[in-house]
């Protein structure tokens, strides 16, 4: 098992690099359990398709254990619709196997390339939670080798699988998951979208309709203020039946809508595109477009690029669209279309800060998003869901309420201290930032967000008393 050395190392933000980490990469469970004995006195993390935004998944001077060597599918019943495979595989090879035999993943995030022990090491969330929960909820169970070089078979409702579901690789390494499905019949989503005029339309309109649809969200423009404050457009998304299909195909319909376009539709986006997908209704072909260059110049995405762009997306989408029909990477991964689209922010990176806060806090929301617009930092990438209930996960990032998730370049002047300050707003509303996004919380105010950390802080302390596990995240944290 080979190691070298992983010179700078950063998150998908490319913020905050760090130096000097042994990279090794085990190709069975021995070796992965070689390697966790091997971490040396700065101890190592596991890391997959490095998607966190922040610092979870590096550890400067110490070890990242690279999983993606281990990402076979080992076994999966049809029938039943449960799926066990290795950690390291990707949603999207995962989304490749499934989808032809009628099955998708429970839970997908932005991306489709995070693999499935980051799913359950950050206990993702999609556009679906309020009907489904994030991805724990699912997993029936896991191997973890933990840090005394043991692999333990851990399943729900114990102590060490709540402190794992959103435990950031700091409770072992995930080897293996067994994980149930969502049956689906086509490899395509019928889509609604409207727009919202304000933030209190947009919260009524999500409260109402988000009743009626598996999927939805709402891209928010934070630029616009007074009346306009919060004005949104919705997206809802169902799988598409077969019957839906054969009515769009009896129709002659096969239009595009939103994000759709960044997709590489190509055949699916012109009449008759229904008939053909008809003949293949579980085909997972996702388009992509050329990387973003490697180079970015400092300042492209400002407030007035910015801006025009929220204007055209806003007046763009009309007023009410219905039923068109989209690829499934289309609807949930659109920015996948773009490899390297990180890049897009330039070489300084960009932060991507995301909050919750709980039911009745409505007015912090408000109050928030106001401040955020009022300070006028361009966030082309701003979007809000409406959480369901909480996870189980002690460390797992959702809450039953709304989240807010932006992203803002780190060219901005005093971006540092806004971010602080929003830190504190949200904590004082009883809400929380995600860990999987963060890279620069302060550690005073982790407790107040995750009222569990204690706990989490104790079964940690007794299961690896040497903090064999340990990343950039837990370090600044302290996790």
């Amino acid at each position: 098992m080979p190691a070298e050395i992983a010179d700078p190392v950063t998150g998908w933000g490319r913020t905050a690099p760090t130096a000097a980490a042994r990279l090794v990469r085990p190709r069975s469970y021995e070796e992965a359990v070689r390697a966790v004995r091997d971490c040396g006195t700065r101890g190592g993390i596991p890391r997959g398709l490095g998607r966190a935004y922040g610092d979870a998944a590096q550890n400067a001077g110490g070890s990242l254990i690279d999983m993606t060597a281990l990402d076979r599918v080992l076994s999966v019943d049809a029938g039943a619709g449960i799926v066990e495979c290795e950690a390291g595989i990707s949603l999207h090879r995962l989304m490749e196997v499934l989808l032809p035999l009628g099955w998708f993943v429970p839970v997908t995030p932005g991306t489709r390339h995070v693999t499935v022990g980051g799913a359950i090491g950050s206990d993702i969330h999609g556009r679906n939670h309020r009907a489904s929960g994030s991805f724990s909820r699912h997993v029936l169970s896991l191997d973890l080798l933990t840090a005394d070089g043991d692999v333990r078979t851990v399943v729900p409702g114990t102590p060490l699988f709540d402190a794992t579901a959103g435990g950031m690789g700091l409770t072992g390494v995930i080897l293996s998951a067994t994980f149930r499905l969502h049956p689906v019949e086509t490899s395509l989503m019928s889509v609604d979208t409207e727009r919202a005029t304000d933030l209190d339309d947009l919260m009524d309109r999500l409260t109402t309709s988000g009743r009626r649809h598996r999927y939805s969200v709402a891209w928010i423009d934070l630029l616009a203020g007074g009346s306009s404050l919060g004005r949104s457009v919705l997206t809802h998304g169902e799988h598409t039946t077969l019957d839906t299909l054969s009515a769009h195909a009896a129709r002659g319909r096969g239009g595009l809508g939103g994000w759709g376009g960044w997709g590489g539709w190509g055949e699916w986006g012109s009449r008759g595109a229904a008939a053909r997908a008809r003949r293949q209704p579980l085909a997972f072909r996702p388009g992509q477009l050329p990387a973003a260059p490697s180079y970015v110049a400092q300042g492209l995405l400002g407030r007035t690029t910015v801006g025009l762009f929220n204007e055209l997306w806003y007046r763009g989408a009309g007023r009410r669209r219905t039923g068109e029909l989209q690829r499934i990477s289309a609807f949930f991964h659109p920015l996948d279309g773009v490899p390297h689209w990180n890049r897009l922010y330039g070489r300084g990176g960009f932060v991507r800060y995301q909050f919750a806060v709980g039911h009745g806090q409505e007015e912090a929301l408000v109050r928030i998003v106001r401040r955020i617009v009022r300070r006028g930092f361009p966030a082309p990438l701003a979007v809000l869901k409406r959480f369901g209930a909480g996870d189980p996960g002690w460390l797992s990032f959702p809450m039953a309420g709304w989240t807010l998730s932006l992203d803002m370049p780190t060219d901005r002047t005093g971006l540092g201290p806004f971010l602080d300050e929003l830190d504190e707003d949200v904590a004082a509303a009883g809400g929380r930032v995600c860990l999987a996004k963060d890279s620069r919380l302060r550690p005073e105010l982790l407790a107040a967000m995750y009222p569990r950390l204690d706990e989490f802080r104790a079964l940690r302390a007794e299961l690896d008393p040497r903090a064999v596990f340990v990343s950039d995240l837990s370090r600044r944290l302290s996790i």
